[in-house]
């Protein structure tokens, strides 16, 4: 996740602004569901009284899936060597190990991330020149305050030469807490995806159902990043600043496919961009946030500004069709018929979408402010809100998942593939023999 993280942002030429080590520790904090506390001071030409501040709610999802990926599959090849089944508490014990040593890792990255970042006033969007030719201050009800307290203007012109220096630290509270969840939930995922993994006695009905939706589910979703980072390195070589494509992509990949899976299944979402963050936006994204502020971001309405977007739409669904034909073709049809095998893999699939697409959204969420206020005046000020509804998100991953489920178990049934791949954990024969093995 490290390595992610600091190559991500030597990329973006991050490091040009700051030291590497501390902002790598935090992007890994941030990517862990921990938090940041900024806070920052600017001085110049004698105004005083100034302050930067900015909030920061967004998490790399490219640092998180790889050490989730790796953390997984770690995890459930450990499992593999505990029998044919593992003990509840034994299972418990080994997930503790892995929270324990995870959190004292987080830990040393919270002790870590504390630096200051370096913003070359050029950048604020004051503009530049003097004279009258600086930006001017108005206030709502009043109007343009023109040249008010001895050409202040003038004087916010100036700071187009100066640096603004601003700092971060990690909130270590929060940010263990934030850690703890998200290993629970990745340890919770390798369990319920890794079909190979023994699991205890109790679980057993796992193995015909969840399992194998969870795994295909799952693998569609890390196969759909891919196809995103494959994307950006395409695009890269035809960019005049490849590297800092590289270096998004590295890092938000998969925010943005984990955006467009649910805003393709007809989730909405709301969300507001202002000031310099919506030219970070794809189009026409930012075209929509911009204009209509207040409406809800839904795909007919990307679709009014762009008609390719309906191809989002057709790409999410044949996603869909793709996990539940392989959720069929992992799942053990023990004898049923072609309509229970469907409703089989109907009802696993359904669970298993309507759990996934609310936490994509959540993971999706994006909240960045940023200003700079001189004398109580907002003079620059960028902000980015990007939030899914939940509920929807719920319902539409419960209806897509059935369907697909359903149409994958027939299509698996017409052509001989159902259960062609399933595990030896999920047929009725194996668990019969079971005992002589355990024996053995």
């Amino acid at each position: 996740m490290a390595g992610i993280a600091a190559l991500g942002l030597h990329l973006l030429g991050a490091d040009a602004a700051g030291a590497l080590g501390p902002m790598t520790a935090a992007a890994v904090v941030l990517a862990v569901g921990g938090s940041l506390m900024p806070s920052g001071d600017i001085e110049a030409f004698g105004l005083k009284g100034a302050g930067a501040h900015t909030a920061i709610d967004i998490a790399p999802l490219g640092v998180s899936l790889a050490g989730a990926l790796l953390l997984g599959m770690i995890f459930a090849r450990s499992l593999r060597r505990a029998g044919v089944t593992i003990g509840a508490g034994e299972l418990a014990a080994r997930a503790a190990s892995v929270v324990i040593l995870f959190l004292f890792l987080l830990a040393g990255l919270a002790w870590a991330g504390e630096d200051s970042v370096t913003f070359d006033g050029s950048g604020l969007g004051l503009g530049g020149g003097g004279g009258g030719g600086g930006p001017k201050l108005e206030i709502p009800g009043i109007g343009d305050v023109g040249d008010i307290a001895g050409g202040l203007p003038d004087r916010l012109t100036g700071l187009v030469n100066a640096k603004a220096a601003v700092g971060f630290s990690i909130r270590t509270g929060p940010s263990l807490l934030g850690g703890t969840v998200w290993v629970l939930g990745v340890l919770l995922i390798a369990v319920l995806g890794a079909r190979r993994a023994p699991l205890p006695r109790a679980w057993q009905v796992l193995h015909r159902g969840v399992r194998p939706a969870v795994a295909a589910l799952c693998a569609v979703l890390v196969l759909a990043v891919g196809a995103g980072l494959a994307a950006a390195a395409y695009a890269a070589t035809g960019d005049d600043a490849p590297k800092r494509v590289l270096g998004a992509a590295l890092l938000g990949a998969p925010n943005g496919v984990f955006l467009a899976v649910p805003l393709g299944l007809f989730v909405s979402w709301h969300g507001t961009a202002s000031g310099a963050l919506t030219k970070v936006l794809p189009s026409p994204l930012d075209e929509l946030l911009s204009a209509r502020a207040d409406e809800p971001v839904t795909l007919g309405r990307l679709a009014e500004l762009d008609a390719l977007v309906w191809l989002l739409a057709v790409a999410c669904a044949l996603m869909m069709l793709c996990v539940g034909v392989l959720t069929a073709v992992r799942t053990p049809r023990d004898g049923l018929g072609v309509t229970a095998f469907a409703a089989r893999c109907a009802v696993a699939l359904g669970v298993a979408t309507a759990v996934a697409l609310p936490l994509l959204v959540l993971a999706t969420r994006v909240k960045v402010d940023a200003s700079l206020s001189v004398l109580g005046f907002d003079v620059f000020g960028a902000g980015l809100e990007l939030s899914g509804n939940v509920p929807m998100a719920l319902a539409l991953g419960a209806a897509w998942g059935a369907a697909a489920g359903a149409v994958g178990g027939v299509l698996a049934c017409a052509t001989g593939t159902a259960g062609r791949r399933a595990v030896v954990y999920g047929s009725r024969a194996a668990e019969a023999a079971r005992p002589a093995a355990g024996a053995a």
